[in-house]
């Protein structure tokens, strides 16, 4: 969170061409597919509810590959798409390339800061949200182990788990977390099949509470807790419904909020520039409740959430954030 203010208070938020003429926004959707379930998925929900709203148009593409990063950027952009959102941090050294070639355009990238002046880039505190599931895993765990399924070996995802396995410390400092990554390649993101064989030997290995933050893989993770009887935490989207009864929570992500503010902000001349951060205080992040998990959560755990919560937005308490300085102090990888 320090890390994220020092950053916001660095970077100018100016408006963007408030005068320039309307035009169609435009989406790529990352790696991992449109219906992820996930990440891409929650993306997609934000600009249909702008189309809803609005009875607006815009331009969507889905990456295939690594290598069409950069050429589906300049292609959207010479179609006129304005703003054009970029979702997903793997894309960040493609679009500080392609940005200043496009000076009229304005660019929204999520999950990455691209220091340019016509690009709005949006994080958010990740582990602030992993923080609050993690107390609630400890809390329902019986074994005394906890673990996390990532995608891609990557920072990002290295914050989830520092942030996850700090506030299941913090609910129980005897807990034993586990935690294993899906790959090291984009194909991270979506190999379900992977995701369920790592959340079968966490199991083995004692786990009862498993975390998935790794996009379309995590649907496997997700579908072994169910099979194997235990209970599983998603992740961007709210995934309680995927399986009622072993979903204990999803730490929601608002992507699709992000999308959505960036299509209504552009439409009215009113989209800036800078870094826009999604954290606790503004519910960029959260715990979901719904019918589908109501009866897995306590009011000890509900309660332990909120205190954790409160004390993080005051200030009092700082969950450590991964992509400060690489390490985690209660974790290793």
């Amino acid at each position: 969170m320090t890390t994220m203010k020092t950053l916001l208070g660095a970077a100018a938020t100016t408006a963007l061409c408030a005068g320039a003429a309307l035009a169609e926004p435009g989406l790529i959707i990352d790696l991992g597919g449109k219906f992820d379930k996930s990440f891409n998925e929650s993306a997609y929900t934000g600009a249909q509810t702008w189309v809803e709203e609005t009875d607006g148009d815009y331009m969507e593409t889905e990456l295939a590959s690594e290598a069409q990063r950069e050429q589906t950027m300049r292609r959207m952009a010479d179609r006129g798409a304005n703003p054009v959102v970029v979702l997903g941090f793997a894309n960040g050294s493609t679009l500080e390339q392609v940005a200043p070639d496009y000076p009229d355009t304005n660019f929204v990238i999520v999950d990455m800061v691209v220091e340019q002046p016509n690009v709005q880039s949006v994080v958010f505190a990740e582990h602030e949200g992993s923080y609050l599931v993690g107390l609630m895993a400890a809390m329902a765990s019986e074994t005394g182990t906890v673990s996390f399924v990532g995608g891609m070996d990557v920072p990002l995802i290295r914050k989830f788990a520092c942030g996850y396995a700090q506030g299941a410390k913090a609910a129980n400092p005897d807990v034993t977390v586990i935690a294993n990554m899906t790959g090291t390649t984009p194909s991270a993101w979506n190999d379900p099949v992977k995701g369920g064989e790592l959340t079968k030997s966490q199991i083995s290995q004692g786990s009862d509470v498993v975390y998935a933050a790794a996009g379309g893989t995590g649907v496997g993770v997700l579908q072994a807790a169910e099979d194997e009887g235990i209970l599983a935490i998603g992740v961007d989207s709210n995934q309680n419904y995927l399986h009622p009864g072993t979903m204990l929570t999803s730490m929601v992500k608002r992507v699709d909020n992000a999308v959505y503010d960036a299509f209504k902000n552009a439409e009215a001349g009113e989209l800036q520039t800078g870094i826009v951060v999604k954290d606790l205080s503004n519910d960029g992040v959260g715990v979901a409740m719904d019918e589908f998990n109501a009866e897995l959560v306590s009011d000890e755990m509900m309660a332990a959430v909120e205190e954790a919560k409160a004390a993080i937005v005051a200030g009092e308490l700082e969950v450590h954030d991964y992509t400060s300085d690489d390490s985690c102090p209660v974790l290793d990888f």
